[in-house]
C-alpha cells in the first residue's frame, strides 16, 4: 500500500513540476487546440505511472522523457486523424442535396422517350433549336429555312402534344416552356431528334 501512495505522490509532484511546461509544448504541437493538448497532456502523464521504471532512469530530470512520450502521442494522434475519414458536421449535412431517386428518374426518361417519339421530325427539330440549341425563334426560323411564325407554330403544338402524351401533365396545354421539358426530357428529345 505505501508504494501506491508513493506513486500517487511521484504523479502529482512529477504533475506539478512539469505539468505546465508539457502542456505549453503539447500546446504548440496541436496547433493551439486546448482540449488535444489537456488530453495528451493526461495521456502522457498515464504512460508515466504505468512505466514507474522511468522514476528510478538515471536522468536528471524527468522532463526529455515526458516530452519524448508527450512529442510521439501527439504524432501518434496526428497519423489517427489522418487515417480516419473527416467528419462531417450538422450543419455540412442540412445543406447537403437530397439523393436524387433514380428510379423514379429512369421511368420518366422512358416516358419521354414515349412521347417524343409522337412527334413529328419538323416539331422535334424546332424543340432541339430553341430549348436545347438556346436559339430565338428568328435564329431558329433561320437555321432550319423556315419563317418565324412557322417556328412560332410549331413549338406550341409540339409542347401541347408532350404535355398531352407525358404522364402527370394536364391535357389542357397550360404547363410553363421550362417545366414541360426537365433536363432529362431535353437529352432525350435532343437524341431522338438526331
Amino acid at each position: 500500500m505505501t508504494t501506491t501512495t508513493t506513486d500517487e505522490r511521484a504523479l502529482a509532484a512529477l504533475q506539478r513540476e512539469h505539468g505546465p511546461a508539457l502542456f505549453h509544448f503539447l500546446l504548440g504541437l496541436t496547433f493551439g487546440d486546448r482540449q488535444r493538448a489537456e488530453d495528451l497532456l493526461q495521456e502522457t502523464l498515464l504512460r508515466a505511472w504505468q512505466h514507474p521504471e522511468a522514476f528510478d532512469a538515471p536522468y536528471d530530470s524527468m522532463r526529455p522523457w515526458l516530452f519524448t512520450v508527450g512529442r510521439r502521442l501527439a504524432i501518434d494522434a496526428r497519423r489517427s486523424r489522418r487515417a480516419r475519414p473527416v467528419e462531417v458536421s450538422d450543419a455540412v449535412l442540412e445543406t447537403a442535396p437530397a439523393p436524387q431517386n433514380t428510379a423514379e428518374s429512369a421511368v420518366r426518361t422512358l416516358d419521354v422517350r414515349k412521347a417524343v417519339r409522337t412527334l413529328s421530325p419538323e416539331h422535334r427539330a424546332v424543340l432541339v433549336q430553341i430549348y436545347f440549341r438556346g436559339l430565338s425563334v428568328t435564329e431558329t426560323a433561320r437555321v432550319l429555312g423556315i419563317p418565324p411564325g412557322t417556328v412560332k407554330s410549331r413549338s406550341y403544338y409540339a409542347l401541347r402534344l408532350l404535355s398531352r402524351n407525358l404522364p402527370g401533365y394536364g391535357a389542357d396545354g397550360q404547363s410553363s416552356r421550362s417545366s414541360s421539358l426537365s433536363s432529362a426530357s431535353r437529352a432525350e428529345v435532343s437524341a431522338t431528334s438526331t
